[in-house]
């Protein structure tokens, strides 16, 4: 099993006359040569200045898949001279990293440093997290782990504290242009396609470069004198599928986006956003249950019909299946980008929950309690209770929160949609409670 460490080529390396594939043939040599991360590798990026200061720390990469992270691992082992180790969470046990460890340390003593690039370091349960902290802290290995998922939520508070993240962006089309040139150079000819072909080539890698690379490969086997316009291009190849984990980072970054898109009221924004989580995989019924969410926690009683929209359509939905369904949730979607919004009974509400922890104890005021006893009359329960609908304008003004509470003010509707009539009760009753209770 130490083989499976070792930076030197393991029995089953292939010949040097083996076929590569072009992903591996154009894996850069330096990190000048990394496509798309400047934010990162530039002069005064983190990691531009941690090599200019001859101070590498031990570092985490956070990006989507096919944007450099294992590469650039295995360039900073070469540009510091250190060892280059490389193990996956997922085909690594205990006794696997101990082995990793042991190694690190003749090495160590032998005066030699290892960097340990961990790929999928996320994948780690805690206890196996742990295992890396004193290794890290003696200078045994320097550990460069890479992840698809936020590391705030997959790593340990104790190995995030000694390592630094760095974000690494997806490839934009100019980044991935630069890459398709690279390509045909080591190729020796152009891709058989036309200006727009290529651009649709380009957007089928949606920002991973080595999808890009594998694409390419597959165009470039293709015999044809031809150039091929994009519906050629789509007849022969499938479109890659988008990066969407209906459990992971870009589920819940998907969801923000659409719920901040319907709370910014904009109808096109939560449609694209809708239709995305719904090409990736996403259960409408899911949806159905955030939309329904939206129009409580977002619109509230500005329109008290937008909650009843979302629970007919979510009906509808489930009447009719898919992909009808999903068309009576986009209509709801629609209805509530363009709502009026208030969260005004929301934030009541919280504001409520605040105070009945704060006085959670306080029994209710006497005068509005029962009192179906003789023993519960003579405490006084009930006693000058005024009864609503006996009072001036169905109203008595009295105080319902608890003797030497102060009133609370909890709901503040706004002047927007329904709440605005709602607003004008909410004043119309302050101003009666005010003179009842004063005279």
């Amino acid at each position: 099993m130490a083989d499976l460490f070792e930076p030197e080529s393991p029995p089953n390396t292939p010949a040097r006359d083996a076929p590569r594939p072009l992903a591996d043939r154009l894996r850069p040599r330096k990190l000048a040569e990394v496509i798309g991360q400047d934010q990162v590798l530039g002069p005064d990026g983190p990691l531009g200045v941690m090599l200019g200061s001859g101070s590498l720390s031990s570092l985490v990469f956070w990006g989507p898949p096919g944007v450099g992270k294992t590469t650039i691992a295995r360039l900073l082992a070469d540009e510091t001279d250190l060892t280059f180790v490389q193990i996956s969470a997922i085909f690594t046990g205990v006794q696997d990293l101990r082995k990793v460890f042991d190694a690190a340390k003749m090495r160590r003593a032998n005066g030699h440093g290892t960097l340990l690039f961990v790929d999928e370091i996320h994948r780690f349960n805690r206890a196996q997290q742990d295992s890396f902290l004193p290794h890290m802290e003696d200078g045994t290995i320097l550990l460069v782990g890479a992840t698809t998922e936020n590391p705030s939520f997959e790593l340990n508070a104790a190995l995030l504290s000694r390592a630094q993240v760095l974000v690494l962006a997806r490839l934009d089309l100019a980044h991935l242009e630069l890459l398709a040139q690279r390509a045909e150079k080591e190729l020796g000819r152009a891709l058989p396609l036309s200006g727009p072909a290529r651009e649709r080539l380009l957007e089928m890698a949606d920002g991973d470069g080595r999808a890009l690379l594998n694409l390419i490969e597959q165009v470039a086997a293709w015999k044809t004198d031809a150039s091929l316009d994009p519906e050629a291009l789509a007849t022969r190849l499938m479109k890659r599928a988008a990066n969407y984990d209906k459990s992971g980072d870009a589920h819940y970054n998907l969801i923000s986006a659409l719920h901040k898109s319907v709370r910014g009221s904009d109808p096109d924004a939560a449609l694209y956003w809708f239709a995305r989580m719904l090409e990736g995989g996403e259960d409408p019924r899911y949806l159905a249950r955030r939309m329904t969410r939206m129009a409580v926690e977002d619109i509230g009683l500005a329109d008290p019909a937008a909650q009843r929209h979302c629970l007919d359509a979510w009906a509808t939905y489930e009447r009719l299946g898919s992909p009808e369904g999903e068309l009576a949730l986009a209509q709801a979607l629609i209805y509530l980008a363009l709502a009026p919004k208030s969260n005004a009974a929301y934030s009541a509400y919280k504001a409520a929950r605040a105070a009945a922890k704060k006085t959670g104890s306080e029994p209710p005021p006497k005068h509005i309690l029962n009192a179906p006893t003789k023993l519960m009359a003579e405490q006084g329960y009930g006693a000058g209770y005024a009864y609503d609908h006996d009072a001036e304008d169905g109203f008595s003004g009295q105080d319902y929160f608890p003797e030497g509470m102060k009133h609370g003010v909890y709901y503040t509707p706004v002047e927007r949609g329904y709440e605005r009539e709602l607003k004008k009760r909410v004043d119309y009753f302050a101003r009666l409670r005010a003179k009842r209770q004063g005279g």
